[in-house]
């Protein structure tokens, strides 16, 4: 194994890779909630692991493990979804979801690094890669940004169908959540109306789809309108990919945190930038990126361990 790599952590994840590519299926079911439980609690405590350093074979299964990752994240979003959407009021019983907590800390982590660097609250908010639970855009519209708009983008037209059921009862949410069946490469001129747009972490799968996305961005967003992007950080990169913040163009940089308890991913926040031309350069082929930002004060509004802030020189 390469430079860089925590020998005994890395076995255990290649480990678990093998027993999780051989399952028939990634819906819930005991087996495949017991070895996700299992992968998530090897690869959350913090690590110094550089997954960027990683062999070429390591790299090839980091990469499989994500796609299989952002799998069953799907069919159990999908599951729950179903399940919500069987009752009158879905919002009612949304915290039967098993990581209902963490999207709402996560939630209150965003809102306030999105606080902290914007004059007021977004009239207007774009959430990329939304799916059929899109909780974040439900904890944000309940709890934090009660007359925001929220235009929620998935290419997937019955994941929408679903998240529309879990809003329509709500007299409040239904007026203000919208849901669009869209590939986000072919909108263009419409991601200019938006104060901020959130891009998922499994929007992009690989270095190149990432990079083509956030070309996309770059090119179509207003100037001045707030990029949230989720990455990973350590170990955690086993199960989302990594956005190096220095390799964005057309943005500047704000903040990047890390978080060290339960919220699994990283959260970069940029601006774009006025008269940019619209180049990007994340690197060639299927590579991650390590943080490579100069260290400020850690900013700890919610008590997450040892939170790192990070900002771009």
């Amino acid at each position: 194994m390469g430079n860089g790599e925590d020998l005994p952590l890395v076995q255990q994840i290649w480990d678990l890779y093998e027993s999780i590519s051989k399952l028939p299926s990634l819906k819930p079911s005991s087996e495949v909630n017991e070895l996700f439980s299992k992968l998530v609690l090897t690869c959350v405590p913090p690590s110094p692991i550089d997954v960027a350093r990683l062999s070429r074979n390591a790299q090839e299964m980091r990469w499989k493990l994500i796609r299989l990752c952002g799998e069953a994240e799907g069919f159990l979003e999908s599951h729950f979804s179903a399940l919500l959407g069987s009752f009158d009021s879905p919002l009612d019983h949304v915290e039967i979801f098993p990581y209902y907590t963490n999207y709402v800390k996560l939630a209150h982590l965003e809102h306030d690094i999105l606080s902290k660097h914007t004059a007021g609250p977004p009239a207007r908010i774009a959430f990329i890669g939304s799916g059929p639970l899109p909780l974040t855009s439900i904890v944000l519209a309940q709890r934090h940004l009660r007359s925001t708009s929220f235009h929620n983008y998935d290419i997937d037209e019955e994941a929408n169908a679903k998240a529309r059921r879990l809003v329509a009862p709500d007299p409040d949410l239904s007026g203000r959540m919208f849901f669009h069946t869209s590939d986000i490469m072919e909108v263009t001129h419409a991601l200019r109306e938006y104060d901020v747009v959130f891009l998922a972490a499994l929007v992009g799968m690989t270095a190149e789809a990432k990079e083509r996305v956030l070309e996309h961005l770059a090119k179509y967003m207003a100037p001045g309108a707030v990029l949230m992007l989720r990455s990973a950080h350590g170990a955690r990169a086993f199960l989302y990919p990594v956005v190096d913040p220095n390799s964005l163009r057309c943005f500047e940089v704000l903040s990047v945190f890390h978080p060290t308890d339960d919220v699994i991913n990283s959260v970069v926040l940029s601006r774009k930038l006025p008269g940019c031309s619209h180049t990007l350069d994340l690197g060639h082929g299927p590579m991650v990126f390590p943080c490579k930002c100069s260290g400020i004060p850690a900013f700890n509004p919610l008590n997450h361990g040892n939170m790192v802030e990070e900002m771009a020189p």
